[in-house]
């Protein structure tokens, strides 16, 4: 299946039906009167988030949604039938946005979420509802409403609890293959991997889902490389793997460079938790790992860690640490009860 994180669509709801100016004519009876019915409501546009879908890849295919149109009114006093309504089935974790691009319509983040995006017009009346006492044969009734038509932007960032950072040829695919069943391209030279892909961690009988991510370079800010237009899926996770290729040139200018890139993105994509951790440790002599550890956590001033994902020394405790930020993370949003805030008593 082919990813697709952005996609703009031209929605329409239905037009409301006209209403019906009709008189009741019936053998033996006089002065039938107005019986003309209601027009039917247009249908209406949602949007809804579906579990089981990670790519806008549908709307590249069909980028208009037209809800259908009410039912004119008939005689007898018959209303017409309401227009269908029609949904689009977005992953969970997609925005809408309108047509400029920025404004925010709504942030689908649960599945079974949905959101109103254009109401249908309403049926128009019949003339059997302008019957008064002083005109009793109306031969007025009223067009529907129009339906509304507008173009949005449909934008998805993957909802994950952990998001891979690091220059190409980092790591972070062979960390990702090993330690999930996802299967991403694997190979020796730079920007292997060309869309994110997601899997699932698991470690100590818990799971969370990991975002990898293309790799970033220095000026991804200015659109150099792939740029940082994949830096979005990774705003929503607890906490950023940042691996560091401990046999580059430099490491702790390749650590620079990532951290300089999320303070040019903007947002709080730079104050989120962060572990750094040194890959490729098969490959580099013990006494130098040392230092290079040494160097990192002076330079950070926190934990770093050290693993191969190929040998799979050091994966366990990366993995822990990470599950320790996500549920640090998650008791930080969940709502305090009673009990923790503390029961008035007089």
């Amino acid at each position: 299946m082919k990813f697709l994180d952005l996609a703009r669509v031209t929605i329409r709801s239905g037009a409301g039906g006209n209403g019906a100016a009709s008189f009741r004519r019936e053998k033996f009876v006089e002065f039938g009167g107005p019986d003309g019915g209601d027009g039917g409501r247009g249908g209406d546009v949602w949007a809804e988030a579906v579990d089981g879908l990670n790519t806008l890849i549908d709307f590249r295919y069909q980028q208009h949604f037209f809800a259908k149109n009410g039912r004119s009114g008939q005689g007898s006093q018959r209303t017409g039938a309401d227009g269908d309504d029609i949904t689009l089935r977005v992953p969970a974790g997609t925005e809408i946005l309108a047509e400029d691009g920025e404004t925010l319509i709504a942030d689908l983040t649960t599945p079974g979420q949905r959101v109103l995006l254009a109401k249908g017009g309403n049926g128009g009346w019949g003339n059997l509802r302008f019957k008064t006492s002083t005109n009793q044969a109306p031969r007025k009734a009223n067009p529907g409403q129009e339906g509304v038509e507008r173009e949005i932007w449909l934008r998805l960032k993957l909802i994950a609890d952990v998001g891979l950072l690091g220059l190409p040829n980092a790591g972070k695919s062979t960390f990702l293959a090993a330690t999930s069943n996802a299967r991403p391209k694997i190979a020796d030279y730079p920007f292997t991997t060309l869309v994110p892909n997601l899997g699932v961690v698991g470690v100590d009988g818990a799971e969370f889902v990991v975002a990898d991510i293309p790799g970033l370079i220095e000026g991804a800010s200015e659109g150099r490389g792939l740029g940082d237009q994949f830096l979005g899926h990774v705003e929503r996770c607890a906490v950023l793997l940042h691996l560091v290729d401990g046999t580059a040139i430099d490491p702790l200018e390749d650590h620079a460079t990532i951290l300089g890139e999320l303070e040019a993105y903007g947002g709080a994509l730079a104050d989120k938790p962060r572990v750094t951790v040194v890959t490729k440790t098969d490959s580099i002599p013990a006494d130098h790992l040392e230092e290079l550890v040494a160097a990192f956590r002076a330079k950070t001033g926190g934990p770093v860690h050290a693993m191969s994902a190929v040998s799979g020394d050091g994966v366990t405790g990366v993995l822990r640490a990470l599950r320790r930020e996500i549920i640090k993370g998650r008791e930080a949003e969940a709502p305090q009860t009673d009990e923790e805030e503390g029961r008035w008593e007089p």
